[in-house]
């Protein structure tokens, strides 16, 4: 009976944490920074590469700031004090040969060089960063966490249950079983709600692209590459994304309910053509020059298990990442 207690006692946990309350910007700013210290031996240093990437987010960021004094928003959004948002948010290229890009919710952003390389124009690369800084603006990691804590809770309540239905001989087994089936349940139920997150940030984030002055009719060149490339054949309701091809028609749905005025929007891009072309050599090369050693290769493979934030789900190396991650943390319990 002692044992049982205990056990008892740690599936209780997750469901005090749930009782705790919501996930503060403290808290997702605070995570955000500890993240970024095992990031930052893979974000790349080089001032020309650093300089052009954070002037295009800070050209996103600029007119978010506008539009956030102008009401503009999702209600997670308008429900606290969002100043910090417009102050000092990094946007970092990192060193990363998977396609990718992410935000920890905090004041960073990252960028992966390789989504950095095959953008084709400056418009398509700036709709990812413009989408990736929605996600801030919705505050959609705070809603992630809080969905963690239910998960959790939830989880915990099926662990009970199947302990008590496995009776007392089996409670650990019960349990065991019981607690995944909740969790796999409510991952995926949770699926839906990410598919909004993901929706709201391309919605707001084609807002900041256009408003900065971006082509709106280039805001889902990036979609049309991935389709392009294979990645839109999984069924919607098993992905944390809506279907790529879905994204593309509300981008071009977006673009033609613009007003007339949009027009005025329009600015130069920060490089041209050319120029862009130019950076994107300097990344590969850049990436050829730097020695690998422990510390590079821990922050790529944790770059590398971020979830998909740009395919509808993740890619083969995100899931090898990811195994390897839960692999190494198992063998250290053992």
């Amino acid at each position: 009976m002692p044992g049982w207690t205990r056990i008892y006692g740690l599936l209780v946990l997750p469901m005090l944490l749930l009782m705790v309350g919501c996930a503060s910007d403290k808290q997702v700013i605070a995570q955000a920074n500890d993240v970024h210290t095992q990031i930052k031996p893979a974000v790349i240093t080089d001032p020309t590469l650093d300089s052009y990437v954070q002037q295009i987010g800070d050209r996103i960021v600029a007119v978010a700031k506008e539009m956030h004094e102008q009401g503009y928003g999702p209600k997670a959004h308008q429900s606290a004090d969002s100043e910090w948002m417009f102050k000092d948010v990094q946007f970092h290229l990192v060193n990363s040969p998977t396609l990718n890009a992410f935000t920890t919710g905090g004041q960073h952003v990252y960028m992966y060089s390789e989504l950095f390389i095959i953008s084709k124009t400056e418009d398509e690369f700036a709709a990812v960063v413009a989408h990736e800084f929605a996600h801030i603006y919705g505050r959609h990691v705070q809603k992630g966490m809080n969905r963690q804590y239910a998960i959790l809770g939830g989880a915990a309540a099926a662990a009970v249950a199947g302990a008590a239905i496995a009776g007392e001989n089996n409670r650990m087994t019960g349990a065991s079983i019981g607690a995944g089936v909740g969790y796999a349940a409510g991952q995926f139920l949770g699926l839906g709600f990410t598919r909004e997150d993901e929706d709201e940030a391309d919605k707001i984030g084609f807002q900041f692209y256009v408003r900065a002055g971006y082509d709106p009719n280039r805001f889902a060149d990036f979609f049309r590459q991935m389709i392009a490339k294979g990645y839109d054949k999984s069924p919607e309701i098993t992905s944390s994304h809506p279907k790529l091809s879905n994204r593309v028609k509300n981008a071009e749905r977006r673009a033609g309910e613009l007003p007339p005025i949009a027009k005025q929007w329009r600015k130069p891009n920060i490089a041209s053509a050319e120029r862009f072309a130019e950076l994107q050599n300097r990344a590969k090369l850049y990436a050829k020059k730097v020695p690998r050693d422990k510390t590079l290769e821990a922050a790529q493979l944790l770059l590398a298990a971020f979830p998909s934030c740009v395919a509808p789900e993740d890619l083969p190396e995100q899931k090898q990442a990811q195994q390897k991650i839960l692999d190494s943390l198992n063998t250290r319990e053992k």
